[in-house]
């Protein structure tokens, strides 16, 4: 048996080799598929990733939200009277109110406009999962001071490098004058191109059409025995209807959702890959065909002395399997280098993970499949008596 299928991966290899010029337009081409579904791929994972991120910096074991949430960027106002209303419910130990924003950054270098999101946070409360925000809380506490996120876009100006350089920075946001009086790290998204943190009076301020009831996200910590779910439960059966319960992963996943099936961008990267698998396949489908037209004398031969058509649909999906694996390792180097480009360039995270390569893989093995099975009816139509 395994001297059968070495004869025939070995007939396939000597086939393809037989045109090099053939074998590597063959390459190229499905290099330059596997670079299209990795790009998009890529940059569809960056979309959640990115999108979902305030949730996940966000220190709480449910989530009190409008009825209507679809993103951070555009939420909707719920009471804080709920989010207080909440301590009243058995195993909730403290609840923290979080306002959110898009506001206008104006870089204090250039006087050029960026959209930045905005958290507000109550100081006297840890409601960010992120230690160089908790162990400063206390500056936050000073009007019109800020914490600026250093893996914002350079167009907000070099803000991080300035305040390292113990500089004092300031810069206008909603056309009010703030300071910078610390870092932390979230990263820039296809929502806003930066992230900043303030005191839930700085933000008022900032944000001067908000009102002080009106919050946007209900941080709810358990205490440690307390049952996650039976809580969500109780929360949801005991407060109004106006506001409802998430966890974390219910949180990030309503975002997803958001991203993925409501708005454009979402539809694109999906059809994208789609696309670029069917590129693919035609390709790769032009590319046997073309091989199997030319060595139809031989296959017919191969049947006139006894080979079987199924040992020659053998050779043929070996065939596709070798361009599959020829073509996949530079399309997959070439992608690595192209996320870091692009990562660099926006600041976004984009990264290849084995997931992803494993993925790209298999829908190349798909795609050469594919295109071979099509082929077939073209093999099977060498006849042995036109040998004679």
């Amino acid at each position: 048996m395994l001297r059968k299928c070495f004869r025939t991966t070995l007939l396939a290899w000597r086939q393809l080799i037989k045109q090099k010029t053939r074998l590597l337009i063959a390459i190229i081409g499905i290099a330059f598929a596997d670079i299209l579904i990795c790009a998009q791929m890529g940059f569809e994972a960056s979309l959640f990733e990115s999108s979902t991120a305030p949730q996940r910096i966000l220190d709480a074991d449910l989530v009190l939200v409008n009825p209507h949430f679809q993103s951070v960027y555009s939420v909707k106002n719920i009471s804080r009277e709920r989010l207080y209303q909440a301590l009243g419910f058995a195993g909730v130990e403290s609840v923290s109110p979080i306002y959110m924003g898009i506001g206008k950054w104006k870089n204090p270098q250039t006087s050029r406009t960026q959209a930045i999101l905005v958290f507000g946070t109550d100081p006297r409360t840890q409601a960010f999962k992120l230690p160089e925000v908790n162990q400063n809380l206390s500056q936050l506490q000073k009007l019109n001071t800020i914490f600026f996120d250093r893996a914002s876009l350079p167009q907000f100006g070099p803000i991080a490098s300035l305040y390292q350089q113990q500089a004092i920075v300031e810069a206008e946001l909603n056309d009010v004058n703030v300071r910078v009086t610390g870092l932390f790290t979230l990263g820039a998204s296809f929502g806003a191109y930066g992230n900043a943190i303030a005191s839930d009076s700085t933000f008022l301020l900032l944000f001067s059409d908000r009102q002080p009831r009106e919050i946007q996200i209900g941080l709810i910590k358990l205490k440690p025995d307390a049952d996650v779910q039976q809580v969500a439960k109780n929360l949801s059966a005991g407060l109004p209807d106006d506001a409802i319960v998430l966890t974390p992963q219910g949180f990030a996943e309503a975002e997803k959702s958001y991203w993925a099936n409501t708005t454009p961008i979402g539809f694109i990267f999906g059809l994208g890959v789609i696309v670029s698998f069917i590129v693919g396949i035609v390709i790769v489908y032009q590319i046997i065909y073309a091989d199997v037209a030319d060595h139809l004398p031989e296959y017919a031969m191969l049947k006139a002395i006894g080979y079987s058509d199924r040992y020659l649909v053998l050779v043929l999906i070996q065939e596709a399997l070798l361009l599959a694996v020829l073509g996949f390792i530079p399309g997959f180097i070439v992608s690595i280098g192209l996320y870091q480009i692009a990562a660099t360039a926006t600041m976004l995270p984009i990264f290849m993970t084995v997931e992803r390569g494993i993925s790209v893989f298999l829908l190349t093995v798909i795609m050469c499949m594919i295109s071979a099975v099509s082929t077939m009816r073209k093999m099977h139509s060498a006849d042995p008596a036109d040998v004679f």
